[in-house]
């Protein structure tokens, strides 16, 4: 047992020593004690006086048979809970004995907060559904539908629950002579799992039954628990009887719901979706032959007025009629075509005399565009002529084998030139030649000019060629008279 401080055991009134305590300084001594002894621990009870205030806080009383507790819940611990918290939840919270020193009440700060004796077996649940989940035993893709009209349904229940009397209460009302076989089994409590399961395997190794019901009244996760089994499970899913899962409540949902081909929230309204009430199928059938004699009859009136119509058409009355209108149809077709034979030389004529005249114009057109095209080239040859640029006064000199004299070196004393002018060639010898003997290739290309005579006479001062009187009264222009001696000078 934990030893009260020594100011607190000075406080305590003796005979010799008596003192008098502050209300505050009181209640700080029994906060310290309170807190420092018990610190965090875990309690479980009821809930009860559940209040919210805007603050997000969340204040409450946790009850037992004889005791009650106040608590408080902080915004920031209330967010973490899982569950809708309400009046009358048997919970079970972890936090700190604190002492609310206003009030002078002590209290529990809670923390953690979960639902009592269900947490475990709920986190035992979500990891058995997710793997489970993850195998494909709950896709709707292999789920069967259930037969439209069985005659033979198993259950899987316990004999002597609720479960079992409205089963069979609601199937004598709906369909009397219906045969039901039962498999009497323990729904809750240790072994009850693997008795539901060897059931479910012995109507499939039986044989003869066309549905199968599994399930049992309402009562608390503890109580359903069985149907949550991975035997269970496992059995509902490889049984090729198709089956219907009716546990508990329509509220309650249990693993066995997921996997089943249909779920039914009750065991009275899964025995309702195995078979339809005999007067409501006896009223099904009578409306479907209602429908079907209808149905003939109208197709009967149907096929007797198209009768009637077919009996008025003139073709069917007198088929013969109809042979001499495509007699004198062919007769008529035979006229047009004579008609058209008749007129077709001068028609021909026609289009022949037409086609003439566009082809004569068309030819014409073209003449006159390949004149047009033989003039522009003819232009385009007289520029490209070298005879027109001698015509403008210029001159080609060739040596003696034809080829084109093009640098002084190549035209030595003593070398035949021939020189074409644009109305005739002068034939010439050179005398003397100055310029690079390289070819020009470090300077400009030479310019050639006629001298008459010998070199330096007949020139001016600025070295132009002179020209004397022809005969005829002219000068002479773009070459030598007949009989002088031509001489080039290069500049």
């Amino acid at each position: 047992m934990s030893r009260l401080p020594d100011d607190v055991l000075d406080g305590i009134e003796t005979p010799s020593a008596p003192r008098v305590w502050k209300i505050s300084e009181l209640t700080r001594q029994i906060k310290g004690v309170l807190e420092g002894s018990f610190g965090s621990v875990w309690v479980e009870g009821e809930i009860s006086n559940l209040r919210r205030p805007s603050s997000g806080h969340v204040y409450f009383t946790l009850k037992d048979e004889a005791c009650q507790l106040r608590a408080v819940m902080f915004r920031g611990s209330f967010s973490t809970v899982k569950f809708p918290v309400e009046n009358g939840q048997k919970v079970r919270g972890f936090g700190q004995i604190t002492v609310y020193e206003t009030l002078g009440e002590y209290q529990i700060s809670l923390r953690k907060l979960e639902l009592a004796g269900v947490g475990e077996l709920m986190q035992r649940l979500e990891a058995l559904k997710k793997k489970l989940a993850a195998e494909g035993l709950f896709d709707a893709d292999r789920k069967r539908p259930l037969p439209a009209l069985p005659q033979h349904v198993g259950v899987v229940t316990s004999p002597t629950g609720a479960a079992i009397r409205d089963i069979l209460q609601v199937l004598d009302r709906r369909y009397a002579n219906l045969h039901v076989v039962i498999a009497p089994v323990r729904v809750q409590g240790a072994g009850a799992a693997e008795e539901i399961a060897a059931a479910i395997d012995e109507m499939n190794q039986r044989g003869g039954v066309d549905v199968l019901i599994v399930g049992r009244g309402g009562g608390s996760l503890e109580d359903l628990w069985c149907f949550n089994e991975e035997i269970v499970v496992r059995a509902i899913a490889r049984s090729a009887i198709p089956v219907i899962s009716a546990v508990g409540h329509e509220i309650d949902w249990t693993l066995s719901d997921f996997v089943a081909d249909v779920r039914a929230p009750t065991p009275s309204a899964a025995a309702e979706m195995v078979v339809q009430g005999k007067a409501e199928l006896e009223r099904k059938i009578a409306d479907l032959r209602r429908r079907l004699v209808m149905g003939a009859h109208a197709a009967t009136l149907g096929w007797r007025n198209r009768l009637d119509r077919a009996a008025r058409i003139p073709g069917l009355r007198t088929p013969l009629q109809v042979v001499e209108q495509a007699q004198q149809r062919v007769d008529f077709l035979a006229v047009r075509l004579q008609n058209a034979l008749a007129g077709l030389p001068q028609l021909v004529r026609q289009r022949t005399m037409a086609a003439a005249q566009r082809m004569e114009r068309a030819t014409r057109l073209q003449i006159a565009d390949a004149r047009q095209t033989l003039k522009h080239c003819e232009a385009q040859l007289r520029l490209l002529n070298p005879k027109g640029v001698l015509a403008r006064g210029y001159s080609l000199t060739r040596l003696s084998d034809g080829r084109i004299l093009r640098t002084a070196a190549e035209a030595p004393p003593g070398t035949q030139l021939e020189t074409e002018l644009a109305d005739g060639t002068v034939l010439s010898t050179v005398e003397a030649a100055e310029g690079d003997q390289h070819g020009g290739k470090n300077r400009k290309d030479p310019e050639f000019r006629e001298i008459a005579g010998a070199l330096g006479e007949n020139r001016r001062g600025d070295g132009k060629r002179q020209t004397g009187p022809r005969k005829d009264g002219g000068g002479l222009r773009g070459g030598p008279e007949t009989g002088q001696t031509l001489l080039f000078e290069i500049e």
